[in-house]
């Protein structure tokens, strides 16, 4: 038996890995909009198609799994062990397309925000403080953009996930529902 997948297989495979809606997307816009900011979702035909555009602050904000971006020293990235060559290859790939769109958005005048996985799961408010403070424009007042972390809960950040995890499984799927007794 061979651990390598026909590349019809692992097309298959790869297709049903969601690349939008992730817990990590929704920890963070959750965050951001309770700090204020408002944002359009689908990459509105920019480079790379980022999670959340900012257009107001002309800022574009790229969440980044930490396994599929292959964020540098970081446990979740680890590489598999079956089929290697393939796998190295492509996270190569895809760390230098993420590179070629960030460098593209900046050359049209874009601020360009990377946030990892990891961090997101780690310390919610940290990041969010973090983009915020890098969407604060040069020329707006420090009211329109100021992070209000007082806002933020880590624990009811950290739940949204799980919740839209419910929420996308329909209602079949919450046994505890009144309704449906």
């Amino acid at each position: 038996m061979t651990d390598i997948l026909s590349p019809q297989r692992r097309s298959k495979l790869m297709a049903r890995v969601s690349s939008k809606d992730t817990k990590p997307e929704w920890i963070l816009r959750s965050a951001l909009h309770r700090l204020g900011f408002r944002y359009r979702l689908g990459g509105c035909g920019l480079a790379g198609r980022p999670d959340l555009v900012l257009r107001k602050h002309k800022a574009a904000i790229f969440i980044h799994g930490c396994f599929w971006h292959a964020h540098r020293d970081c446990k979740r990235a680890t590489l598999p062990r079956t089929n290697a060559d393939f796998w190295k290859e492509k996270l190569e790939g895809n760390v230098r397309r993420d590179a070629e769109n960030a460098r593209a958005l900046a050359a049209e005048g874009w601020t360009v925000v990377t946030v990892w996985e990891c961090e997101l799961y780690q310390d919610p408010i940290a990041v969010a403080e973090r983009v915020a403070a890098g969407l604060s424009a040069p020329g707006s007042s420090p009211k329109d953009c100021a992070p209000r972390a007082e806002c933020l809960d880590r624990e009811a950040l950290l739940s949204i996930a799980e919740k839209k995890v419910r929420y996308r499984l329909g209602a079949a799927a919450l046994p505890d529902d009144p309704k449906r007794e």
